[in-house]
C-alpha cells in the first residue's frame, strides 16, 4: 500500500553560503530518506526553503552595505545552486520572502490570536546601543542563571535545556560586536506555551520511537514552558496582521515563528505550482501522511515543542480550546523529528566567523557531490558529534568508493565487455553463485527497513558489506581464468553484473549521481535517479525568484531486484570514482588547509 510521506528539511539562513556542517544535518539525510521512500513506491513531498527574515539577515546586510532584501536575494541564489549541486530532490525548495509564505504565516498567527494562544504584553527588550536595533535572543550570549554555562543564548541554554530571556543572562553581550545590550520596555505578542503545555506533554509521551536524545531534551523543555515572544522590533519580516499593528514600521513577526511555518507554506506553494491548489492537504490533514522533520540538534525544541504547540493552538486543541482556521483546517503534528549532531572540524563546530569552514561550493567543485554524500552517510554526525578530517575523507573515498564499489563495477563490466560484448547468459548456478544473489536480494528488506527508520549509517554500512561480498565472489571465482570454460565464465560474470545492479539500487539514495553512471554502464537508458532543477518562478505582485523542483515520478529507480537483461550491449566503462592523492589527507586543499595544532 502506498504511503504519503512529508519530508520537511530545516530552512537554512540566507546570511551566507552553506558549509558542509550545515548540509550534514538537514540536507543530505533528508534527501537519502526521500529518495528511498520514492523508490519504495511511496508518495513523497519534500519541501524546504531559504530562511530570509530576522536579525541575522539584517546584520549580514549591514556588513555588506546593502539592503536586507538584496542580501536575501544574493544568498538564496547561492544556496539554491549549492543544494542543486548536491542533488537534493526537493519537490519545492522556496523562500520565506514570498507573498504566499506571508499569507500562511499571518493566517496561523490570526488563528492562534483568535483562539487565545497569542497575547500582548510588555517586556524588557534588548537593543544594540550603537545601532538602536533590536538584538534577537540568539544574538545575545551570557552566563546561564541556572547551570552557569558561559555560552548560554538569550532564548535557551543548550547545556541544561532551560528556556531563557536575554535579561536573565548574567554578563550578557552581543554576539555581533561584543556590546553590552541596552534593555528597554517594549510591547510584543507572545505565544502562550503554558496554555499548551499539558497537551504537548501528552503528545510527547506518544513519541516512543524518536531518537533518545531528541525525546529527552524535548520532555525536559516541555516541563518548564514560558510564554515566548513571537514579534520583534524590526522592519524586516512578516507584518503583524492585526489592526493597529500591521502599519507599525518597526514591528514584525519573529523569525523563528515565521520559519517553522515554512514547511506548511512551501507545501501550499508547491500545490499551486503543480496546478492542484488543494493537493497539499493530502500531507497535512486527517493523519493521512507521515511527516519527518530533518535538522541539526540546535533546532530540536523548535520542532518538537514549539512547532507542535503552534499547530495545537491553531487547531484549537490546547487548554483554551478554540477552532481551526477556515483556510487551513486542522493540521497534523509531526510524526518524527530526525535530528543529527554536529559535524565538527578539528574538534570545533563549523564556523564561518572563526575561519573553520568548508563551503559546499568549493567541495562540489573539486570532489563532486557523491563523495560528500557518502562521507556524511557513513561517517557523519548521525548520533554523535563527529570530526571531519581530510585524512578520513581521502581514506573513505579511495578505499571504499574507488577500490570497493568503483572497482567492482569497472572490472565486472570490463570483463563482460571484453569477453562477450554484452550481458552474458547464466548457466547452472553453484552454491557460491546463489549465496551472492541471495545476499543481494536480502539487502532490500534489511536496508530498506533501516532507511525507513532514518538509520543511514547502518544502512550504507550494510550496502557496502554486500559490495564487499561481491568483490570477494569475483576474486574467489576468478572468471579471467575460465577461458577454457566460457559457459562458467559467463555465469560468473552474469552473477557479478546482477550483484552490481542490485548494489547500485541499494546505493542509489546515497549516491544518485554515481548510480546514474552505473545504470548507463550496465546498458540502461533514460533517467535512473532524477535530479532537481533550478526553475525561475513568478508570483503576482512580487519579483521572480529561483526555486528547486524536479520530475522524480518518471525516474526508473525502484526499490526491488530486477533481473539484468541478457544480451544488453556493454561498452568499455570509465571509472565511477577517481582516487584522490593521499597527500590531500595530510594537507587538505588550499582553500581549506589542515591547520596544525
Amino acid at each position: 500500500m502506498t504511503s504519503r510521506i512529508l519530508t520537511a528539511a530545516a530552512w537554512p539562513y540566507a546570511n551566507g553560503p552553506r558549509h558542509i556542517g550545515h548540509v550534514s544535518g538537514f540536507a543530505v539525510p533528508a534527501d537519502v530518506f526521500s529518495r528511498y521512500q520514492r523508490m519504495a513506491g511511496n508518495d513523497v513531498l519534500m519541501v524546504s526553503g531559504t530562511d530570509e527574515h530576522g536579525t541575522a539577515i539584517q546584520v549580514k546586510a549591514d556588513s555588506e552595505g546593502v539592503t536586507a532584501r538584496q542580501t536575501a536575494d544574493k544568498y538564496h541564489q547561492v544556496i539554491v545552486e549549492d543544494l542543486q549541486g548536491l542533488g537534493l530532490s526537493y519537490d519545492l525548495y522556496t523562500r520565506t520572502t514570498t507573498l504566499n509564505h506571508r499569507s500562511v504565516v499571518q493566517e496561523l498567527f490570526t488563528s492562534l490570536h483568535r483562539n487565545g494562544y497569542v497575547v500582548a504584553k510588555k517586556q524588557m527588550g534588548a537593543l544594540s546601543p550603537s545601532t538602536g536595533r533590536t538584538l534577537a535572543d540568539r544574538y545575545i550570549e551570557g552566563e546561564c542563571p541556572f547551570c552557569g554555562d558561559p555560552g548560554a543564548r538569550g532564548d535557551q541554554c543548550d547545556n541544561c535545556g532551560r528556556q531563557l530571556d536575554p535579561i536573565d543572562l548574567k554578563n550578557p553581550r552581543s554576539r555581533i560586536d561584543g556590546e553590552v545590550p541596552q534593555f528597554v520596555e517594549t510591547e510584543h505578542f507572545f505565544l502562550d506555551l503554558p496554555a499548551l503545555a499539558e497537551q504537548l506533554q501528552q503528545w510527547l509521551a506518544t513519541r516512543t520511537d524518536w531518537r533518545p536524545n531528541v525525546i529527552r531534551f524535548s520532555e525536559q523543555f516541555a516541563k518548564e514552558l514560558q510564554p515566548r515572544a513571537i514579534t520583534r522590533d524590526l522592519d524586516w519580516g512578516v507584518p503583524i496582521p492585526l489592526e493597529g499593528w500591521s502599519e507599525a514600521s518597526m514591528k514584525r513577526i519573529y523569525v523563528w515563528f515565521d520559519a517553522v511555518i515554512g514547511y506548511l507554506s512551501a507545501s501550499v506553494e508547491w500545490a499551486k505550482r503543480v496546478g492542484d491548489p488543494d493537493a497539499w492537504k493530502k500531507w497535512w490533514h486527517d493523519g493521512g501522511a507521515e511527516s519527518y522533520y530533518f535538522m541539526g540538534k540546535d533546532n530540536i525544541t523548535f520542532h518538537t515543542v514549539i512547532w507542535p504547540g503552534i499547530l495545537l493552538g491553531a487547531n484549537g486543541a490546547g487548554s483554551l480550546g478554540g477552532t481551526p482556521s477556515d483556510v487551513l483546517g486542522t493540521l497534523d503534528l509531526p510524526t518524527e523529528i530526525v535530528s543529527s549532531e554536529f559535524l565538527t572540524m578539528s574538534g570545533s563546530k563549523f564556523s564561518s566567523s572563526r575561519n573553520k569552514v568548508i563551503y559546499v561550493r568549493d567541495f562540489l567543485r573539486d570532489f563532486g557531490p557523491d563523495a560528500l554524500r557518502y562521507y556524511i552517510a557513513v561517517a557523519g554526525p548521525e548520533n554523535q558529534d563527529t570530526d571531519f578530517t581530510w585524512d578520513e575523507f581521502v581514506r573513505r573515498t579511495n578505499f571504499e568508493l574507488a577500490n570497493e564499489w568503483g572497482n567492482l563495477v569497472n572490472r565486472s563490466v570490463s570483463m563482460a565487455h571484453k569477453n562477450v560484448g554484452s550481458i552474458p547468459a547464466a548457466g547452472a548456478l553453484t552454491d557460491a553463485d546463489q549465496a551472492l544473489l541471495d545476499a543481494c536480494a536480502g539487502g532490500y528488506a534489511t536496508i530498506g527497513e533501516l532507511l525507513g527508520r532514518a538509520k543511514f549509517k547502518q544502512a550504507i554500512t550494510e550496502a557496502m558489506r554486500i559490495v564487499s561480498l561481491a568483490n570477494k565472489y569475483l576474486s574467489d571465482e576468478e572468471p579471467w581464468k575460465k577461458k577454457d570454460d566460457p559457459a562458467r565464465r559467463d555465469t560468473i560474470l552474469h552473477v557479478a553484473l546482477q550483484a552490481v545492479q542490485d548494489c547500485n539500487t541499494l546505493l542509489t539514495p546515497f549516491l544518485p549521481h554515481a548510480a546514474q553512471k552505473v545504470y548507463e554502464a550496465l546498458g540502461g537508458t533514460g533517467v535512473w535517479a532524477a535530479q532537481p532543477e533550478i526553475v525561475t518562478v513568478s508570483e503576482e505582485g512580487a519579483p521572480d525568484y529561483p526555486v528547486l523542483m524536479g520530475d522524480y515520478a518518471s525516474e526508473a529507480a525502484r526499490w526491488e531486484s530486477a533481473p539484468i537483461a541478457v544480451g544488453t550491449p556493454l561498452a568499455k566503462p570509465t571509472p565511477i570514482f577517481a582516487k584522490l592523492d593521499e597527500t590531500l589527507g595530510e594537507t587538505g586543499p588550499e582553500w581549506a588547509p589542515v591547520q596544525a595544532g
